[in-house]
């Protein structure tokens, strides 16, 4: 069983390089992964990927969400394969061959993570959008038919709600990934959150996530190292 800390993803989700850097050196020994996003990497580049393998052992998902024709993903795969990183995202899309494209230009040197349906996204988003209303109606349906189009396209697992995590173990087996944003602890939820599909630190891994994507309420905090350990001591309690 792995240690609590390595349940936790800290996104790096900051506006600037500097930014980015300081909460690297200040929290690489207490989250077992950074999330390095399209803001910071457009800024950056693989330099910040560098920098927080310098820093210490924690893991790098770079969290690019990938979405194109197959020959293009497959080749901007092959370019990330060569970075060292851990985990990178790809939305599951339309169809199976872009994933399927992901996993074979990962050359097994990555973990590709299917972008299910975003923790942003209400039902209501889901029916203006277009589709069926069974979908609409209950999102899950939508996330496990996602879940099981990147399991068979070879994908390591996908990213969802917390909410829906316990279907897709349930489901697609234990080692299937489950890797949930929209985690919040109860002393950190606020009024203007914008996430719509939102849960605990303990309710997300009794219900089988595998990592949790945790921001604000550790970006936020007056002490985020603090935060952190916070947090990590809720997981213990759960695992």
């Amino acid at each position: 069983m792995k240690p609590a800390k390595d349940y936790i993803i800290f996104p790096l989700d900051v506006s600037s390089t500097e930014e980015a850097k300081h909460y690297v050196e200040l929290l690489a020994g207490d989250v077992g992964m950074f999330k390095v996003g399209l803001e910071l990497f457009i800024q950056a580049g693989p330099d910040i990927v560098k920098f927080i393998q310098a820093a210490g052992s924690s893991g790098i998902f770079l969290d690019l969400k990938l979405h194109d024709i197959p020959q293009t993903v497959s080749r901007a795969m092959g370019r990330i394969a060569d970075l060292g990183v851990t985990f990178v995202t790809v939305h599951c899309g339309e169809n199976r061959r872009m994933l399927e494209a992901a996993v074979t230009g990962g050359q097994g040197k990555v973990g590709v993570l299917g972008v299910t349906v975003l923790t942003s996204v209400s039902r209501a988003d889901i029916k203006a959008a277009g589709f069926r209303s069974d979908f609409h109606s209950d999102l899950s349906r939508l996330v496990l038919q996602r879940a099981e189009m990147a399991k068979s396209a070879g994908c390591a697992g996908v990213i969802c709600s917390g909410l829906e995590a316990k279907a897709i173990k349930a489901a697609l087996g234990p080692d299937f990934l489950a890797v949930t944003p929209g985690i919040r602890p109860l002393w950190s939820v606020t009024n203007g959150d914008d996430q719509q599909r939102i849960t605990t630190p303990a309710r997300a891994i009794a219900d089988g996530s595998d990592f949790l994507v945790i921001g604000r309420p550790i970006r936020d905090a007056d002490d985020p190292r603090q935060a952190v350990i916070r947090i990590a001591k809720e997981i213990e309690e759960v695992i």
